[in-house]
């Protein structure tokens, strides 16, 4: 039998710290493409939706597919902007009536949009009153996700990335696909069951190549083995969203018609649940202060490699400005040479190094307009600029691999001894073209001062003599108290020592 099954990519990750929304232009930086095309530009390579398009082929599955729309972590989407993307995919739906076999969807599972706490919740909830209660429905998540109750309940089949970073989506996305095969050939009926953990995030953010995280998804993947259970996604949370159900969890996908296997998915749930509390003062990241990674830059010898310095907490993955300016200026302040910084996301002064030639001497200020509290305010600096560029560059990576990106209008300005990655565009640091695309060798600097938390390890850390880690006090600080949460519902650790689970 060929099955009908309607896909779609409706993913963003959004910090509801951030001022302002992520509007359609901003999914459309990255990718807002409808129907086919989108398979085009995304089918073949490290994406969900490739691996959607894998076991489609494989399967003899007729494959409808409604939107791929992604953003760049940001503030929370426009009601405007979420209508219309959830609108595409719930008429596709429609549209397809008694012909639908089933529903494919790639999620975040970190989505605030304007009005609505639960973004794939919702959408979720608009689905089914399309097509009933019945219909299977599997999801892929980032496993940065807050999975909420309603989540859990919306779909059947979850499967979320086992890797941070993130080098798994194609695979995640075939695993899904393949669940779904089943229950549509009704082989299986699947059903998930959900844990929370009274965290605000796993301790380590789900790093899957260091601390607790690396047994635990090693078990999983063995328990995804044990006859009636299907998938078993362990989320380590997105603590930037205050929301109510902010946390890790735990979801289980179990069969059931395969006896034992409900108290078995259980069983599995409540012992990851329980593991991921335990280990919540198990942290792997050195939190270095601005002064203290800078003096280690200072001494240290790059024969080896570069010095890796993770601006931890201006990450733009995480919904930071990616504008802070206190890593930067202990650098220039140290007198460091051979060294870069990137990238800082300043559409006033991209634009205004635009009008200038690669050559010309310019004074602008830099960085720290958003919200200099966090991270630190503009940067008088006086350089040469180095490059100009329009910003487009393709991944070559194993997480950017064969994707094409912009930075939009970008330069490289160099300011005493330190080369400035300049861009107009929301991006966090994931692949090395997004600096050899603008003439800087990433393997032949002293340091490089990167805005990431842990994706940047996946193309970086292989050519890197040393990787440290600095809070320089951004949007993202690990130090969350300093965050004013109100909808989060209390206790929860680390803010409330009390917190019992």
């Amino acid at each position: 039998m060929t099955f009908t099954v309607l896909t779609a990519e409706f993913v963003s990750e959004n910090n509801t710290f951030k001022k302002g929304f992520t509007e359609l232009k901003d999914f459309a930086v990255d990718c807002l493409i409808e129907g086919d095309e989108a398979l085009r530009h995304r089918g073949d390579a490290n994406t969900e939706l490739a691996g959607f398009a894998d076991v489609a082929r494989e399967r003899e599955w007729r494959m409808a597919h409604a939107i791929s729309a992604l953003a760049a972590p940001s503030a929370p989407v426009s009601r405007a902007a979420y209508d219309h993307i959830a609108g595409v995919i719930c008429r596709a739906a429609a549209a397809l009536g008694d012909r639908l076999d089933g529903i494919l969807l790639s999620l975040h599972g970190a989505q605030v949009a304007e009005g609505i706490e639960d973004g794939e919740g919702e959408l979720l909830a608009r689905l089914r009153a399309i097509v009933g209660p019945d219909l299977p429905i599997a999801v892929t998540l980032d496993l940065h996700a807050n999975a909420t109750a309603a989540m859990a309940a919306g779909a059947q089949i979850w499967a979320s990335y086992k890797t941070y970073p993130h080098i798994d989506m194609r695979e995640v996305g075939q695993r899904a696909a393949r669940l779904l095969h089943d229950a549509m050939a009704r082989r299986t009926r699947p059903v998930t069951l959900r844990r929370h953990v009274p965290m605000m995030d796993e301790v380590n953010s789900g790093r899957s190549d260091a601390g607790p995280m690396v047994a635990l998804y090693a078990r999983a993947r063995d328990q995804e083995r044990e006859p009636g259970i299907l998938s078993v996604s362990l989320n380590a949370g997105f603590s930037d969203a205050d929301i109510a159900e902010m946390g890790p969890t735990v979801l289980v996908t179990y069969d059931q018609g395969h006896e034992g296997a409900a108290a078995r998915a259980a069983a599995i749930a409540d012992a990851h649940a329980r593991a991921i509390w335990d280990a919540r003062h198990s942290c792997e990241n050195d939190f270095l202060e601005v002064s203290d990674a800078v003096a280690v830059a200072k001494g240290f010898d790059p024969s080896a490699g570069p010095l890796v310095i993770a601006d931890y907490a201006d990450n733009p993955g995480s919904g930071a400005y990616g504008d802070a300016t206190n890593l930067l200026k202990g650098m220039l302040d140290a007198g460091l040479t051979n060294a870069v910084f990137a990238p800082v996301i300043d559409p006033e002064v991209a634009t205004a190094l635009h009008r200038h030639k690669e050559g010309d001497r310019v004074t602008v200020d830099l960085g720290g307009k958003n919200d200099p509290a966090f991270g630190g305010g503009p940067l008088r600096l006086e350089g040469e600029v180095m490059r100009l560029s329009d910003g487009a560059f393709r991944g070559d990576g194993p997480m950017l691999g064969g994707l094409d990106r912009s930075y939009g209008p970008t330069a490289v300005l160099r300011v005493g001894g330190v080369d400035i990655l300049v861009v107009t565009e929301n991006e966090q640091m994931l692949d090395r073209q997004q600096l050899y695309a603008f003439g800087i060798d990433p393997t032949r600097k002293a340091v490089l001062g990167l805005k990431s938390m842990q994706h940047f390890r996946a193309a970086f850390e292989p050519i890197a003599g040393k990787v440290i880690v600095c809070d320089s006090g951004a949007l993202s600080t690990p130090k969350m108290s300093r965050r004013p949460y109100v909808r989060v519902r209390r206790p929860i650790w680390p803010l409330d020592a009390e917190t019992t689970f």
